[in-house]
């Protein structure tokens, strides 16, 4: 497979580990990747709150080097580049007369048809997950991951659409097909803060403290990313948010393409895990250690499952460790209801009316906000039914009133 890459311009500096690691998983899953001669910055926020022209113009002249180049696809690992890349693309495909005032800006043939892809789409979609299974030689079992899209990988829809926009999983089968396991938790595609961090530290902070504390209510140990600037809020900002919190988080941070080449043989050091602010060496050394117990347990707990009572076998952990962390996560679940009501509906219920009906029901309900929250942690049918039942029972309730 060849594709053109385009590396954006934190690939030499805050983000050089990803560009090694993105590098290495591309020879390791024979991928050719052909960088962009003489690529220039995608624009990123800057040019996107200054000029939509300059906004538009800027990726676009990356885009028109790889058509010059018969490049039909473009690999953009950054998640801030490949949305300015992509949306410009659709925008000039679209829009003709666009297409060509971009083109006399930049001083070069400009078509609009070549595509930019994310490194999930390269990895889930492109080498395909039986292909990474294929090439694991050093499976991360023991790993318990929070798998962390952040905002613009699938937002918006109409850019992206290769996952779902409230609970993607394209990257949690590349990380499960590493060996590890991943979490299900709410706040996979939250805000980390971005540039808030910076500007407003108050605010990016709470926003950072949220995002790791959540993955560790859900049982995570480790959080995946593939976002330089989420990687930097998360994993260099964590100290500073440690100190205004006054609480210890110590959550490694990965990659997604740090763990897919470190699976496929690469030691950490070659894909620059040593450069992470928060130590991530040590949790990963001690993965075979966590395998291993992991193993020697296994056929205790077939056993157990064996003699377990029929009421016993519905899923729910019976007590200890296991019914705690499921209340970690149901509390988790509860936040964000409280926090995101309509999100939280609009998951639950499609019909936008009646989902906006269930946030009525469950504002200022804590009984039905713990059990909706219950039920998408252990069962999210089951939920999705009794959300439904809410609704209908509300319904019904108006009708008789208003008959009344």
């Amino acid at each position: 497979m060849k594709l053109a890459y385009y590396p954006g311009c934190s690939s030499e500096g805050s983000a050089i580990e990803y560009d090694l690691s993105t590098k290495k998983t591309a020879h390791m899953l024979e991928t050719d990747l052909q960088e962009l001669e003489d690529w220039n910055c995608c624009g990123a926020t800057s040019a996107h709150n200054t000029n939509k022209l300059l906004a538009q113009s800027l990726p676009a002249r990356n885009l028109a080097i790889a058509e010059q180049n018969g490049m039909d696809l473009i690999l953009a690992p950054c998640a801030a580049c490949y949305n300015r890349l992509h949306s410009t693309e659709l925008a000039a495909r679209k829009d003709n007369a666009l297409r060509e005032q971009i083109q006399e800006v930049i001083d070069m043939d400009f078509k609009a048809l070549t595509s930019t892809i994310s490194v999930l789409e390269w990895l889930d979609g492109k080498v395909g997950i039986d292909n990474i299974k294929a090439k694991v030689t050093n499976p991360l079992k023991g790993m318990k991951a929070a798998c962390y899209y952040g905002c613009l990988l699938v937002r918006p829809a109409g850019h992206t659409g290769f996952d779902d926009t409230e609970d993607p999983q394209s990257m949690d089968r590349i990380v499960q097909a590493l060996g590890a396991q991943t979490v299900d938790w709410p706040y996979k595609v939250e805000c980390c803060g971005a540039a808030l961090a910076t500007s407003r530290p108050e605010i990016g902070a709470k926003m950072i403290y949220d995002v790791i504390t959540n993955a560790k209510a859900a049982g995570a140990e480790c959080l995946v990313t593939a976002c330089p600037l989420c990687m930097l809020n998360l994993d260099m900002r964590q100290a500073g948010t440690e100190k205004m919190f006054k609480e210890k988080l110590n959550l490694p941070i990965y990659y997604v393409t740090e763990l897919v080449a470190i699976a496929g043989g690469a030691s950490p050091a070659e894909v620059g895990v040593g450069k992470h602010f928060v130590e991530a060496i040590s949790y990963l050394q001690s993965l075979p250690t966590r395998a291993a117990e992991m193993e020697a347990a296994e056929p205790k707990q077939v056993k157990k499952a064996a003699k377990a009572k029929p009421e016993e076998s519905d899923g729910t952990p019976a007590a200890g460790e296991d019914a705690e962390a499921l209340q970690k996560k149901i509390d988790a679940m509860i936040k964000v209801f409280n926090n995101n009501p309509d999100k939280m509906a609009a998951r639950l219920i499609e019909d936008e009316e009646k989902a906006k009906i269930l946030v009525e029901i469950i504002s200022g309900d804590d009984k039905k906000i713990a059990r909706l929250a219950e039920l998408m942690v252990t069962d999210k049918e089951k939920a999705t039914k009794a959300a439904d039942a809410f609704i209908t029972g509300e319904l019904k309730k108006r009708e008789k009133e208003s008959k009344g």
